[in-house]
């Protein structure tokens, strides 16, 4: 099963609109209708005349991955689409050729029809290896080394990723964008260090250690908690309140799920149903595996009362705060500030 990268802009600017609209799409708005183009030397010189400013090498490189949305990714490829919105990756099934569209909004002319297949699988279910290939930079790509498409084919179907199992490849058509030349690319390093992060979480706090993690987080928030010990909470796991003695408002009840996989509305309704019971003003549904889509439609609803935070959601919150943890945490969880230059186009 081919498998293919396609990013919906480089911050997600499409992305709501890909997984509703069922499509995939790139950037270069520039460009004309490409129905026409069969070949890539016409797809080249339509390229250059249509963005004129750019040089050799980065017309090369924009060739090769229009050329692959274009011609390259067929019926039944499966197509990679990262989120931004929550910590998650969508992979769904190609279903339809290359069309030009002008209904769709002023940023989004070519697409692909996509069914989606899952769109909540949550990031800290790729090993590291795979999760760099999905922080390269281009837009559109295939992945194909380290037995990628069977790895991704098992997660699809609930298993979890079982690992490299050789090195094998897919050499590229000449000029193309392939695996092998955006190696040596510079990585997505937020993203990378981010996910290096998580993946250390998840391996040193699991079950009732991430709930003192969120504790963590809220107490360096200005929240006064309690968290309940381990075993049955009554669907509770933290309860926290502001001012001196926690008496003030907001008041919240939190629950803590540590599941690498997304929970389903079940449990957000369940911690809808408890907030009375404690006298809450709201609800903080903190699961590290993330949200089925359902769960994210349904807490559209109940904005003024619940939030949900994903594992990303988390360390956003850790990182902000990380000098204000306790230094036994900080300990456990040692990180580094850095600076880099960033250079924008």
């Amino acid at each position: 099963m081919t498998v293919w990268m396609v990013r919906a802009g480089r911050k997600g600017e499409q992305e709501q609109e890909a997984l509703e609209g069922n499509f995939v799409t790139i950037h270069w708005i520039e460009l004309p209708d490409l129905s026409p183009i069969q070949d890539r030397e016409a797809l080249a010189t339509l390229y250059r005349e249509a963005i004129p400013n750019e040089s050799p090498a980065q017309v090369a490189i924009g060739v090769g991955q229009v050329w692959a949305f274009r011609k390259r990714i067929e019926p039944g490829h499966l197509v990679i689409l990262p989120l931004h919105a929550q910590s998650a990756i969508a992979i769904g099934k190609v279903t339809g050729p290359y069309c030009y569209r002008t209904d769709l909004g002023d940023d989004i002319h070519h697409i692909r029809q996509v069914q989606w297949i899952r769109t909540d699988i949550p990031r800290t279910s790729f090993q590291q290896d795979l999760l760099r290939k999905l922080n390269l930079p281009p837009a559109v790509y295939q992945i194909s080394r380290n037995n990628a498409e069977e790895r991704i084919q098992a997660m699809l179907n609930g298993q979890k990723d079982p690992g490299i199992k050789d090195s094998g490849m897919i050499e590229a058509e000449e000029g193309e964008v392939s695996e092998t030349e955006v190696q040596d690319e510079v990585q997505d390093i937020e993203q990378s260090a981010t996910d290096q992060i998580l993946g250390y979480i998840q391996s040193r706090f699991t079950r009732h250690k991430l709930a003192d993690l969120v504790d963590a987080a809220l107490r360096a928030e200005g929240y006064l908690t309690q968290v309940s010990p381990p075993g049955p909470d009554g669907g509770v796991d933290i309860l926290a309140g502001s001012g001196p003695m926690g008496f003030g408002s907001p008041r919240l009840c939190v629950q803590v799920k540590s599941s690498p996989d997304p929970v389903d509305v079940t449990v957000l309704r369940g911690l809808q149903g408890i907030l009375q019971n404690f006298g809450a003003d709201q609800g903080l549904l903190v699961c590290w595996g993330g949200f089925k889509t359902s769960v994210i439609q349904e807490a559209r609803r109940s904005f003024f009362t619940i939030r949900l935070w994903d594992s990303g959601d988390l360390l956003q919150v850790l990182l902000k705060n990380y000098d204000k943890l306790p230094a036994d945490l900080q300990a456990e969880l040692p990180l580094k500030q850095i600076w880099a230059l960033v250079l924008e186009e």
